[in-house]
């Protein structure tokens, strides 16, 4: 009897989330915003808790109720589902390019993406030959301003979102190289949009530097970073070349066309 509980708990958890997802895919099917009675209706949801359920969901911007009371898909879906299609989007378009340049340098190549005040690694090409631990895993996250792609985007930020990202995070660092004043970092990020290009001189972990290269979609935003990683003594100067040149491969697989220089 004591465990009883918990499964019934879990069950009721399981049961609920079953009851969202019919809502969700009833909305789907409609063009135009959807009364309570024929969701109820669609779903076989008693009213009472179909209208319960909605509310959760309007609450957490998953539905939108409209002004005559009925109901529409929320733009939160929106808004995870084009994460989502971004991400799959470039590790699909990115995946042979980063073998190839693998295979080139021999190091570590990485794809990330910005997530607030941090990058996300999102796939990784190395292998254990490097002579170079892989500390970060994919999924593994570090802060914008102590990492090669982490720059490219800060890069591009207006000054005052970047003000912004100082006064939330501090600039906090990781070791003796990491760039923890803000005028170090202003004159790091004139000299990435300069050059197309970002570094990271051993600022996130120590032995390691990296050099990365932004990746745009079809609209031209940059989408994630291309970066090599490789032990400090290591790192070669003709990657750059190679590093920049797959990136543009992976940004024209995407669709993206560099504008003219006038």
């Amino acid at each position: 009897m004591k465990n009883d509980a918990p499964i019934s708990a879990e069950k009721t958890s399981i049961q609920v989330i079953e009851r969202m997802v019919s809502l969700l895919d009833a909305l789907s099917r409609y063009h135009d915003p959807v009364s309570l009675k024929e969701l109820a209706s669609v779903t076989g949801l008693h009213p009472s808790t179909a209208h319960r359920i909605l509310n959760d969901l309007c609450i957490t911007r998953f539905v939108d109720r409209a002004d005559t009371g009925t109901y529409r898909l929320g733009m939160r879906l929106l808004e995870l589902g084009n994460i989502v299609k971004s991400r799959l989007d470039v590790r699909e378009a990115a995946l042979e390019f980063m073998r190839n340049l693998h295979r080139i340098t021999n190091q570590t190549i990485n794809l990330s993406v910005r997530q607030g005040d941090e990058i996300v690694y999102i796939d990784r090409a190395f292998s254990e030959r490097s002579g170079m631990q892989v500390v970060r895993a994919i999924g593994g996250r570090a802060p914008l301003h102590l990492t090669s792609t982490g720059k490219l985007f800060l890069s591009i930020d207006e000054p005052k979102a970047l003000r912004a990202y100082i006064t939330r995070t501090g600039l906090a660092g990781h070791n003796k190289n990491s760039i923890t004043d803000v005028a170090k970092l202003e004159r790091e990020l004139a000299s990435v949009r300069s050059n197309g290009y970002a570094r990271d001189n051993e600022e996130l972990e120590l032995g390691v530097r990296c050099m990365a290269a932004g990746i745009h979609d079809d609209s031209g935003k940059m989408i994630a970073g291309l970066s090599i990683s490789a032990p400090a003594d290591r790192l070669q100067e003709a990657w750059l070349g190679d590093l920049i040149s797959t990136a543009e491969q992976i940004s024209a697989a995407l669709g993206y066309v560099p504008k003219l220089a006038k």
